[in-house]
């Protein structure tokens, strides 16, 4: 055993020596010294002195041995076979000289700063089995001939590339299993050549500007496992050819401008576990065979025009997890067959105009999770939540935009302990803040906007520990604010976990310049909206105690006295909006220290004094002040007066309104007060109508 052990030690020394000893090729070295005299930045561990020639012990570069070299030789030169420089913050163009290193198996130069073409001579390497140029600035058009025969990866992946797709790499690379070249600037329409990269696994040229129809070409690929499309503006009817790529596993054709009906081919893929279709044209029925499949995990048909009733076979899609076919034309009742899908945890029917109520079946959906109903014309909301109880899995819920005018249950017996994630907005429901929600420990993210709720916010909301998110906006509510909301622990100390649904499971949709963006749980500020009510009372001093709050809005409300110079210790706050409603005093100076605050508001109460200056109130516009006719602001165009003339600030409208009343008639005075009245009523309902417009639009 000791021999064993020192025949292993003194054959590992002899190769250490043998890597130590190894010199790079000279043509290898000076290529590698030009690509570097080419970069703005240094590599660390590389030197380029002309004394060292031991390039092969540079980081990142792997070299072999000649074979044609005497084995008496004590250093042999050596070729570079690797060349990995991933995340090493380069930044540069890239060098022809590294077309000289013609022995290269692996390049590797993802996640830099490398901007520029790409040199031809890369495209003739003899023995380049790997490249990678992905998530660099990398521009310009590949060339239409090039010769890789080894190559088997391609990653070029966000950078800048544009022209077509070279699909001239597969005259040569019959080898290439892997093709990435997704979030690029391509474009043009797919050309014929593809199916020539016979070995091609995996495609993915989503996030493109490519368009038009499919080539035929790319169904001879019978290989293929990943075929990625998604966001580009491929159009036209989808062949049934596609059904020849039986070894498919992942497909993704969304943001396109897809038409005509799925081919029904599903039953030709023995492996298939994720297809997304979203966002195209497809129209007509949900295809037998895809309704059927045994394999298929994720299913994303959402925003189409697909129509019919919805037929799935429970006892087939054995592995059905995810299902999301919102936002289409279905019509009928909510499957009741769906609660026998032995795996499905993720449903997403929003925007499909259902009748009737969630089915009494789905007491027994054990493995359920996450459920979107929400702008489905349901109705029954005591029946729904009284069968969703008993999903006890449950941990997201949303519901908005239903059962219209409906009271809001609010009977005790009601159990949702796993619950994290719950929305029952846009309903107009009547009632109070129901009782049973106490028992909801897990919440985290809680939206009963836009109803028509009263009475008192309860106290209890202090004590959801994992509370981080609640929306009580847009509702009757009156009654002070309760203290008990400052000491929110998720709001004091944050460190709340958040489990996110799929992908496939929006929560609400926010319009941007160019499409509608999917936001989830995790990117929810922690937020205290309970603006639009009626609420009366003081802004406690210890809302400071809330230092991961990220946005406070108490707009239109009835809330009165002075603002606390104390929230500034809300350190994290970004939104602050107390706009319309009846408070008096100063805006404290302290407030400037809130070096987060993006979005500001007070306009339209009774504060007067100067407007702090300084810190993120430089950026601030005269809107955020506005109907404050006491405020000022040295500089500007409503300037404070001097010390001897400045009025008593505390004064404020009460002691300046007989003065403006002086001489008027008793009716005068009540009609003026009216006015004021429906005027700031509606500053508050034009905001609302607004806001209610664009919230639902977001579902």
């Amino acid at each position: 055993m000791t021999v064993l052990v020192f025949c292993a030690i003194f054959i590992f020394l002899g190769f250490s020596s043998q890597a130590q000893n190894l010199t790079c090729d000279p043509n290898d070295l000076n290529s590698l010294r030009t690509f570097l005299e080419h970069l703005e930045s240094r590599i660390q561990g590389w030197s380029t002195n002309s004394s060292s020639a031991s390039c092969c012990n540079w980081e990142g570069i792997t070299c072999n041995s000649s074979s044609s070299l005497a084995l008496n030789d004590s250093i042999n030169s050596a070729r570079v076979v690797k060349l990995e420089l991933g995340r090493r913050r380069i930044v540069g163009n890239l060098s022809d000289s590294l077309g000289n290193l013609d022995q290269l198996i692996t390049l590797n130069l993802s996640h830099n700063s490398l901007r520029g073409s790409v040199p031809r001579s890369l495209f003739q390497l003899p023995k380049l089995e790997i490249l990678d140029l992905s998530n660099n600035g990398i521009s310009g058009w590949f060339p239409s001939s090039i010769n890789l025969p080894s190559v088997r990866v391609v990653n070029i992946f966000e950078n800048q590339i544009m022209g077509p797709v070279p699909v001239g790499i597969c005259i040569n690379s019959t080898n290439i299993s892997v093709m990435n070249m997704e979030a690029n600037s391509l474009s043009g329409t797919l050309p014929y050549g593809l199916g020539n990269c016979s070995s091609l696994e995996d495609l993915s040229l989503a996030t493109n500007f490519l368009y038009g129809n499919l080539p035929e070409d790319l169904f001879r690929l019978s290989n293929l496992k990943n075929l990625a499309l998604q966001e580009n503006q491929f159009s036209g009817h989808l062949s049934g050819l596609i059904g020849n790529l039986s070894n498919l596993v992942h497909v993704d054709l969304s943001l396109n401008q897809f038409s005509g009906n799925i081919p029904d081919v599903f039953h030709s893929f023995v492996q298939l576990r994720y297809f997304s279709a979203q966002s195209n044209s497809f129209s007509g029925r949900i295809p037998t065979s895809l309704a059927n499949s045994p394999t298929i995990a994720s299913l994303s048909l959402r925003n189409n025009s697909l129509g019919g009733t919805i037929d799935l076979n429970c006892s087939a899609m054995v592995n059905l997890v995810s299902l999301n076919l919102a936002t289409n034309l279905f019509h009928g009742n909510i499957p009741e067959n769906l609660a026998t899908c032995p795996r499905l945890r993720t449903i997403n029917f929003a925007r499909i105009n259902f009748t009737g109520q969630i089915p009494e079946s789905f007491k027994d959906f054990k493995s359920l999770s996450y459920l979107s109903l929400s702008n489905s014309s349901l109705s029954n909301l005591t029946a729904a939540l009284g069968i969703l109880q008993h999903c006890r899995n449950l941990t997201a819920l949303i519901l908005s935009l239903n059962f219209r005018n409906e009271p809001m249950p609010s009977y005790s017996s009601l159990q949702f302990t796993g619950l994290k994630t719950l929305v029952i907005a846009s309903c107009r429901l009547t009632g109070f803040i129901p009782q049973w929600l106490f028992g909801c420990k897990e919440l985290q993210l809680l939206d009963l906007s836009w109803n028509r709720l009263e009475g008192p916010i309860p106290s209890w909301f202090g004590n959801l520990s994992s509370l981080f998110y609640l929306d009580l906006s847009n509702n009757f509510l009156t009654g002070e604010i309760p203290k008990e909301l400052t000491g929110m622990q998720s709001l004091v100390y944050g460190n709340i976990t958040v489990e996110e649904p799929s992908p496939n499971f929006p929560l609400f949709v926010r319009r941007n310049v160019s499409r509608y963006e999917y936001r989830q749980v995790r990117s929810f500020p922690p937020t205290l909206e309970l603006g639009n009510n009626f609420l009366t009372g003081p802004i406690w001093p210890e809302f400071s105690h809330l230092r991961e709050l990220h946005v406070l809005d108490l707009k239109c409300n009835n809330l009165s006295g002075t603002i606390p110079s104390s929230l500034s210790g809300m350190t994290s706050l970004e939104t602050l909006d107390l706009s319309f409603n009846n408070l008096n005093g100063t805006i404290p100076f302290s407030l400037i220290s809130l070096n987060f605050l993006s979005s500001f508001s007070v306009s339209h109460n009774d504060l007067s004094g100067e407007i702090p200056t300084g810190g993120q109130f430089q950026t601030f516009p005269i809107s955020s002040f506005e109907g404050n006719p006491n405020l000022c602001v040295d500089h500007a165009s409503h300037p404070c007066l001097s010390k001897e003339r400045t009025p008593h600030l505390s004064a404020g409208k009460s002691r300046s309104t007989p003065h403006l009343l002086a001489g008027k008639s008793r009716g005068t005075i009540i009609a003026m007060a009216v006015g004021f009245a429906v005027g700031t009523s509606l500053s508050c309902y034009l905001t609302l109508k607004i806001n209610f417009h664009s919230f639902s639009m977001l579902l």
